[in-house]
């Protein structure tokens, strides 16, 4: 029998509109970049788990500037992965498949070539991902339609699939996560988690006490969904647009600030890095090495990472192009360095993620989210801030003063 599981559901509010190619191309630069560096710190296994679990991508997601809550962070952050990885996949040896729409249809033919390729088992894989479709969008009554489905391959045959489902009634998304390495049986209780809103009663036919319904041809079986729910991660983002105080947990953010600002630990975490960057720049760096390196606990409030980059919209501030594109930089002459001279040449993202969480066990006060929010609208315009909205209006225009 195959080893699968639902890893986990996160609830997010649907949000229309497109994904501007300035912010595209970076995201997938800079997602390519994160995946990349957990691939050479951790393997192919932790990759599948960091995206099979719903805090850590809503974290990916918010970290490369995408809005903090909204569904468009699954199609923009499994598109910008499959534009930055599928090229390489040979050399990393990771596959991204599916995706929105037409392209969910081609997830078949597309792994049963990877397998061919691979000398995989392509049936194996091809029914794991019709059945988690399936499971998702028909098993499970909760009125969410699936439009997105993602199956992430390694060349070992490890999978983890991320797939998003609508529901026009209520206004949200809900995206659903399974990994090959947790599921023991497709049809009972296959699910790691599923987190939304509560549904009320709803029809599920993988729950482990629906075993006599499926084998009387499928009888519905109706019963309250927290039998499921008691076992996965569950992320349940509000529906308000901004970042708030509430969203973020000020301590580690204000940890972060002092890593950044304050001369000393500056100067220490440059040396960390053996990189001559910004206060600002290190401010971003020191996020993404957390979302490289950090612990399931540390991605508990997604919000917090979108004060690496911003976001698209403008919340909590616009997306500073300039810090954008030397974090890149950084992160990318970090993994040149390491293909040639051994991964312990990566090693300063480590060490600055380990420093960040030392100075947080200090006595270090929590960040002032007002006067946080204050600075980075105010040097917004020096740091190249840019939204959507500047797009829409033919020039660049900041949200809080002309850029």
């Amino acid at each position: 029998m195959e080893v699968m599981n639902r890893s986990g559901i996160a609830d997010l509010p649907l949000h229309g509109g497109r994904v501007p190619q300035w912010l595209a191309e970076r995201m997938t630069r800079l997602g390519t970049a994160v995946v990349e560096s957990v691939l050479l710190h951790y393997g192919h296994a932790e990759v599948l788990t960091r995206l099979s679990d719903p805090f850590w991508f809503q974290a990916f997601g918010s970290v490369m500037g995408m809005d903090w809550h909204s569904s468009g962070i699954t199609t923009s952050v499994m598109g910008a992965l499959k534009r930055g990885l599928n090229p390489r996949a040979q050399e990393l040896g990771i596959y991204i498949c599916g995706g929105r729409g037409k392209q969910s249809r081609q997830t078949p033919a597309e792994l049963t070539q990877i397998a061919d390729h691979r000398g995989l088992d392509g049936d194996t894989l091809v029914r794991a991902s019709r059945l988690t479709a399936k499971i998702d969008n028909t098993c499970i009554d909760d009125g969410f339609q699936i439009y997105l489905h993602s199956f992430i391959v390694t060349a070992q045959g490890d999978w983890a699939v991320v797939q998003q489902g609508m529901n026009e009634t209520s206004g949200l998304a809900r995206r659903y996560h399974w990994h090959s390495a947790k599921v023991r049986d497709f049809v009972t209780e296959p699910h790691t988690g599923i987190a939304g809103e509560h549904q009320g009663i709803i029809l599920n036919l993988v729950d482990a006490e629906a075993r006599p319904a499926q084998e009387a041809l499928l009888t519905i079986a109706r019963e309250q969904p927290e039998s499921t729910l008691d076992h996965v991660r569950k992320l349940v983002l509000p529906r308000h647009h901004e970042v708030r105080k509430e969203n973020v947990d000020l301590k580690r953010l204000g940890a972060t600030l002092a890593v950044a600002y304050e001369r000393d630990l500056h100067n220490f975490a440059d040396l960390l890095l053996t990189e001559n960057v910004g206060p600002r720049t290190l401010q971003t760096l020191a996020m993404v090495a957390e979302v490289v390196h950090g612990t399931p606990v540390r991605f508990s409030d997604p919000a917090r990472y979108s004060f690496a980059l911003g976001g698209k919209d403008g919340h909590p501030f616009p997306v500073p192009l300039k810090i954008y594109d030397e974090t890149i930089d950084v992160l990318r002459r970090a993994l040149d360095r390491a293909r040639v001279e051994g991964a312990e040449k990566a090693d300063g993202f480590r060490r600055l993620d380990k420093f960040v969480r030392a100075v947080e066990s200090q006595a270090q006060p929590s960040a002032d989210f007002k006067k946080v929010l204050a600075h980075e609208r105010a040097i917004s315009k020096s740091v190249g801030g840019r939204t959507v909205m500047d797009d829409r209006q033919g020039r660049q225009l900041s949200l809080f003063g002309d850029a």
